[in-house]
Parts: structure tokens; sequence; C-alpha cells
């Protein structure tokens, strides 16, 4: 072959593989622009990363299963299946108090070792896939669960951390009322909920009732010149 056609073949090649390069990019904004977000408590989305939980994202929560209960209760009320694993103490009545639609979810309390391919299963056809883990997983298995679910366009959370977590979301300062000297019932809770992304962002927090004495999720209502959302400083 001569200098001139060994030449030409090599910008044959470097051509094809900017095209297929270019291929790659427009396929990956595609899926990054194409990313839903599902309903979600409008208190809690404005703390979000991209204003809701986001389709085929991981995300960590720290702290409180309450919590928990007000980020499933957006999606489940907007028709979406959901599904906690490893969570045996998970309370059906609080949930169906809170606006979650039991007849979509699914519990699977007790999955033991399997915890981890009984949440990819699971991911497989639910919307919201609640998961405990018991240890640790490999990062081999990270990385397979969290392409499965982007796959599928699944949402995963997280009771703990997780190496992948889209967002951390985490509870602090909580203050119960409804009690009085020795005596009554708790009725309501405020509590500062604070979201911390990934990218390195300053988290944001909000006070929110968790729930009011209507048993609801709301944003408290702030002091005249008070945001209700601020900056954390800790």
């Amino acid at each position: 072959m001569s200098d001139a056609a060994a030449g030409a073949t090599a910008l044959s090649d470097q051509a094809q593989k900017v095209l297929e390069l270019q291929s790659r990019i427009r396929s990956m904004q595609a899926t990054k622009l194409d990313t839903r977000a599902l309903p979600t408590h409008p208190a809690i989305a404005r703390l979000l990363p991209g204003g809701g939980l986001q389709e085929g994202s991981v995300y960590s929560v720290v702290g409180s299963a309450t919590l928990l209960m007000a980020l499933l209760a957006g999606p489940s009320a907007a028709g979406s299946w959901c599904a906690v694993v490893g969570v045996p103490e998970f309370g059906i009545e609080a949930a169906a108090r809170f606006g979650i639609d039991l007849e979509r979810l699914v519990l699977v309390p007790h999955p033991g070792d399997q915890w981890l391919g009984v949440t990819s299963a699971v991911a497989d056809v639910m919307s919201v896939v609640v998961a405990r883990p018991p240890k640790r997983a490999s990062d081999g298995a990270v990385a397979r669960l969290a392409a499965r679910l982007r796959q599928r366009g699944s949402t995963l959370i997280v009771l703990g951390a997780w190496p992948q977590s889209e967002a951390i979301i985490t509870l602090s300062h909580s203050d119960w009322s409804g009690i009085g000297d020795g005596h009554g019932y708790l009725e309501a809770r405020q509590a500062t909920v604070t979201v911390t992304t990934a990218t390195g962002g300053r988290p944001r927090s909000a006070r929110l009732w968790l729930p009011d004495n209507e048993q609801q999720f709301r944003e408290v209502v702030p002091m005249r010149g008070m945001t209700a959302i601020h900056k954390a400083t800790g």
C-alpha cells in the first residue's frame, strides 16, 4: 500500500471514530434531556436538584421514616407503583394516612442476603423502590444497579449511605407539639430537611411540618422578613 493510500485509510478511520464519538455524545445528551421528574411534594421538590425525584436516579435518606413516606406520597398519589425492600417496621397504617396508595405498594420485609438481587428485580417493574442495605455493596454491584435504574427509569431511595446518590436528604432539629405538662398526645412535628447534592453545591434547607396536626406534609410559614428556603450553614 502506498503512503498516500495509507494516509487516506488513517484519515478515514479517524473520521469514523469522530462520527462514533459524536453519536455517543448525542445519545448521552438525549438520555439526560429526556430524564423526567416524578411528582414530588412541593415543599421537598424545591430542595431537590431538578425540582423533584428524577427517574433513573438514587437518593439517600438519613434519619427519618416519616421523611421517607413524605418522599413516597407524591409519586404514589400520582399513580406510581412503589416497593419497600428490607424495612420490616415500615408502617402501612401511617403510610395510608400520609397519602401512600396501599393498592400500589409492595413490601418485601425480609430479603435476606439476596437484598441486592431483590432490589434489582423489583426495580424492573416498580417506579419507585425503597431499600435499606444490610451491608455495603461492591462497586461492581452498585454500578450494575445504577445501569438498570437508568435503563428502566426507576428511582431508588436508599435508607442510609449509598456511593452514587444524586442527593442526600437528612432531617434535623425536630420539635413535636401537642403534649402538655406530663400529659397529652404528640400531634405534629416541625423539622428541618436538608438536601446535599452530589455535584458539590451548597446544601439547601427548609423547615417543614412532618406532619402537621392534620397529618399533612407542608412547609412552615416563615416569619415576616424570612424565607422558607435558606442556605444551610453547616
